[in-house]
């Protein structure tokens, strides 16, 4: 089979992220697969400013902050049993996971 298969995960936790990452790493690893990874990529960063009043004090605003962590895995000479592993995983809930073959 060897394909080559890459796996994007997204989270705004970074603790999410990391265990994630760790847990498919160790789970390929353990069918003997090839791993590149876990890279992180860059933080999206979102800030919101906001009116602490609705009529008066223009000058007292909140801010807010939104992050989004993202790491890249890619796992080299594939097999059957790799991706069935892959398959039956289960992961954290707030993890949003992008698989290209």
């Amino acid at each position: 089979m060897s394909q080559k298969i890459r796996i994007k995960l997204k989270s705004y936790d970074f603790n999410l992220v990391d265990k994630s990452a760790e847990k498919i790493v160790k789970t390929v690893r353990a069918t003997g697969a090839v791993v590149n990874g876990p890279i992180p990529l860059p933080t999206n960063k979102r800030i919101y400013t906001v009116l602490r009043s609705t009529f008066v004090n223009k000058k007292a605003r909140e801010q807010f902050q939104l992050s989004t962590y993202k790491r890249l895995l890619d796992i080299y000479s594939t097999s059957s049993k790799t991706i069935d592993a892959l398959m039956k995983m289960e992961l954290p809930t707030g993890v949003e996971v992008e698989i290209k073959v």
